[in-house]
C-alpha cells in the first residue's frame, strides 16, 4: 500500500504528523520508505542518467582523442612540407597566408569528418531513442551544438601547428634538406 501526501513547504517536516494520522487510523500499519516525490522521480530515473553519464565521459574522451589526433596529423604534415612552406616564404607569403594555408587544409578534413559523422549519427539515433527524456532522437539544435562544438575544437587542434608553420624561417627551412 501506498500513501501520497501533498503539501505546500518542506515536505520532510510532515513525517512525524503523517505517521500520527495513520498510526490514529490503523495502529497496526507500518510506515516505511517514506520519500518525496522529487526522489522517486530521481530513482526512477537513476540507471539512465547513469548510462547517459557513462556516454557522455565516453564522447568527451573521445572528442579528446580526436582533437589530439587532429593535432598530430596536422603537426606531421606541416613538418613534412617545411620545404614547400619555406619556399612560398621566401617568395614573399607572408604569415596569414602560411596560416590559411593550413588551418584550411585542416578543416577541409574536418568537414568531411563532420558530414559522415553526421550522416552516421542521424543512422544511428534509432538505438537511443528510448535513452532519451523530453528531446527527439533528431533534435536539429543538438545536432548542430555538436558539429560546431566539434568544428572549434578541430580548429583549435590546426591552429597550433598552422602557427609554427607560419613561423617557419625560408632559410632555415631551405638548409634543412
Amino acid at each position: 500500500m501506498q500513501l501520497v501526501v501533498r503539501a505546500t513547504g518542506d515536505p520532510g517536516a510532515l513525517t512525524g504528523s503523517v505517521r500520527q494520522a495513520v498510526h490514529a487510523l490503523d495502529p497496526d500499519v507500518p510506515l516505511q520508505k517514506v520519500a518525496t516525490m522529487r526522489q522517486l522521480v530521481l530513482a526512477s530515473v537513476a540507471q539512465r542518467r547513469s548510462t547517459l553519464l557513462l556516454i557522455a565521459v565516453f564522447a568527451a574522451v573521445a572528442l579528446l582523442m580526436a582533437a589530439i589526433g587532429l593535432y598530430g596529423v596536422m603537426a606531421y604534415s606541416v613538418a613534412q612540407r617545411t620545404r614547400e612552406i619555406g619556399i612560398r616564404v621566401a617568395l614573399g607569403a607572408q604569415g596569414a597566408d602560411v596560416l590559411r594555408l593550413v588551418v584550411g587544409r585542416g578543416l577541409r578534413l574536418v568537414a568531411l569528418g563532420v558530414a559522415l559523422g553526421l550522416m552516421s549519427a542521424l543512422a544511428l539515433t534509432r538505438l537511443m531513442k528510448n535513452l532519451l527524456f523530453e528531446v527527439s532522437a533528431t533534435d536539429p539544435l543538438t545536432f548542430t551544438g555538436v558539429a560546431a562544438l566539434l568544428a572549434l575544437v578541430a580548429l583549435a587542434a590546426c591552429y597550433a601547428p598552422a602557427r609554427r608553420a607560419a613561423k617557419v624561417d625560408p632559410m632555415v627551412a631551405l638548409r634543412c634538406e
